[in-house]
């Protein structure tokens, strides 16, 4: 009797080492701490854009959804439907409204989003900017490419196309910060290292096919002799294309076009050769890096330290995304898979 009641002690022992295995392994399958660092799907961070429905933006948000994959958190994606600074500042304060854990805004205008981003920083909001910023205003970061840089690219490149003379246009969007950037690294570039090549005009294509196609007529009556045209962004690159490409057609001097960015219509064009070559910006890296930053600010997860302009942040205050020229060489590269 007694070797049976021994047996079946350490029978019941064998059991109750077993239970606490099996709980202490459960226990650590269920602790977020052992998955790594993980926000709650309730967790919702807002990206908004300006002209939503833009190509452009495509990247930038599959960048955005990604981080929000990573770190378990929801997102929304905002953007005004028009090129209009009002409608902009309505969904900015929409969203404030919504308390979000963060938002990444890319601004139209460098002026007149500052209050209303500086409002979202002191109601406790995280801001970061990407793509286009707002100098003055209270974001923690801006994240974007070096657009003076990217401007002074282009200039080479245009340099190179035409031989190094003659003259040349410029077809930008005059108000908004990225754009003025990228239009005075290319003129102060063309002045300080190509003297024999003259930026003869600047005007506004407002970001659009058929202003920027009738901007570009005026251009060719207005200097005849023109040589190339930079055109800072993608949209209204595909107008100055069609331009090009009928007087190509119809037998006429032939005028190279830097465009930026990566849309269809500018891969497209690029491949016919109407396009000579286009500034391609990091822009997954802009709504990637955006959503990690703001999960950090929304967590308290860094330490404010000074930057190399003496701003004590609690980020990088500047993260420059990178740029690639494309060309008839690499276009294929560009196409989305």
């Amino acid at each position: 009797m007694k070797k049976m009641l021994f047996v079946y002690g350490l029978l019941l022992f064998a059991f109750l080492i077993y239970v606490f295995q099996y709980m202490s392994e459960d226990n650590r399958q269920g602790d977020p701490a052992g998955m790594g660092l993980r926000g709650e799907i309730s967790e919702k961070y807002v990206m908004i854009t300006f002209q939503s429905g833009l190509e452009y933006w495509k990247s930038v948000l599959k960048g955005f959804e990604d981080a929000a994959d990573a770190m378990n958190v929801s997102i929304e994606y905002r953007g005004a439907t028009n090129y209009d600074i009002h409608e902009q500042i309505t969904v900015l304060e929409q969203a404030i409204a919504k308390k979000p854990a963060g938002i990444a805004l890319s601004a139209m205008n460098s002026h007149a989003l500052t209050a209303v981003i500086n409002r979202a920083v002191d109601e406790g909001i995280p801001v970061v900017l990407f793509d286009a910023g707002v100098p003055n205003s209270k974001a923690y970061s801006f994240l974007a490419t070096n657009n003076y840089n990217a401007g002074a690219t282009a200039a080479k490149q245009m340099s190179e196309l035409i031989g190094g003379q003659g003259e040349v246009a410029v077809i930008t969007l005059p108000g908004q910060q990225n754009h003025i950037e990228r239009t005075k690294g290319f003129t102060e570039t063309m002045k300080e290292s190509y003297p024999d090549i003259e930026v003869v005009d600047t005007v506004d294509g407002k970001g659009r096919i058929e202003v920027s196609r009738r901007q570009t007529e005026k251009l060719l009556e207005k200097h005849p002799h023109l040589a190339g045209i930079f055109i800072t962004e993608a949209t209204g690159g595909v107008g100055v294309g069609e331009v090009v490409k009928a007087r190509i057609e119809a037998g006429k001097s032939r005028v190279q076009i830097i465009s930026f960015d990566t849309n269809k219509g500018t891969l497209d064009m690029i491949q016919d050769g109407t396009i000579s070559a286009s500034i391609a910006q990091g822009t997954w890296n802009m709504g990637y890096w955006s959503l990690l930053y703001l999960f950090h600010l929304h967590h308290e997860l860094t330490t404010p330290a000074p930057s190399a302009t003496d701003v004590v942040s609690p980020l990088p205050v500047l993260v420059d995304t990178g740029i690639n020229v494309v060309n008839q060489q690499n276009v294929e590269q560009y196409y989305a898979k």
